[in-house]
């Protein structure tokens, strides 16, 4: 992740485009619902984005076909709830391809379907259940962070293997093959997003309190106003 441009087989970057398409559109209303509604989580918004943008950046090799960074979805997923990231993360990797070389226009589908639904989707629910059994809000962060990062590039190996089975060992082989790979990299890296992705919560903490609160990442309590959260969002 990002898989180069041409890289898979027409079929599959056909068939991913397809898969990914339901979640932007519907990422897209939910987007648009929220700016209209709260129109001063804008500039929360862009620095998710952004956030997202930078990380997702930078760029080492992996294997053929493919490279390794950080993904930076985890906080977006966290403070606006998954459907939004799949649009924020759609723009970030149409605006990499045009740009940066990264991933591509006939990869899109695929590299959205691992950064922007996956890796969210799956760093959301691990931040939500580790918040409804009580731990600590920056611990949950941590791990949210961590597996958002850690599942895309789980997805980009099973992407890759599909397209490409092992002659021998068919897509068992090849998932072993990428997945092992991946790894080498990719797990110091996901530490690192979730220790970052900690200190820019901390940062808004600080300085967004009120905003976290009504997104439901703090919960203000009846005595002293205490942030003491349990769940991810609120009313959506």
């Amino acid at each position: 992740m990002h898989i180069a441009e041409g890289f898979l087989p027409p079929v599959h970057a056909v068939a991913w485009g397809v898969a990914s398409a339901p979640f932007v559109v519907h990422g897209a209303r939910s987007l648009i619902r929220d700016v209209r509604e709260h129109p001063e989580s804008t500039l929360l918004l862009g620095a998710s984005g952004a956030f997202t943008f930078v990380l997702s950046a930078l760029k080492l090799p992996s294997v053929t076909g493919s490279c390794s960074h950080p993904t930076g979805t985890g906080l977006g997923a966290i403070l606006f709830r998954p459907p939004v990231m799949a649009v924020l993360g759609t723009i970030t990797l149409l605006f990499q391809a045009l740009l940066l070389a990264h991933g591509g226009l006939t990869t899109l589908g695929a590299n959205v379907f691992s950064m922007a639904i996956a890796g969210p989707w799956a760093g959301y629910g691990v931040y939500r259940l580790l918040r409804r059994y009580d731990v600590p809000l920056m611990a949950a962060v941590f791990c949210g962070a961590f597996v958002a990062d850690l599942a895309t590039y789980c997805v980009t190996s099973v992407q890759l293997a599909l397209a490409f089975p092992d002659p021998g060992s068919g897509f068992l082989g090849a998932l072993g093959t990428f997945g092992s790979v991946f790894a080498v990299t990719q797990i110091p890296l996901a530490v690192s997003e979730g220790l970052l992705t900690v200190l820019v919560m901390r940062m808004l903490v600080q300085s967004s309190k009120g905003e976290l609160t009504r997104l439901g990442v703090l919960v203000a309590s009846a005595a002293g106003r205490k942030p003491a959260d349990t769940t991810g969002a609120v009313g959506r």
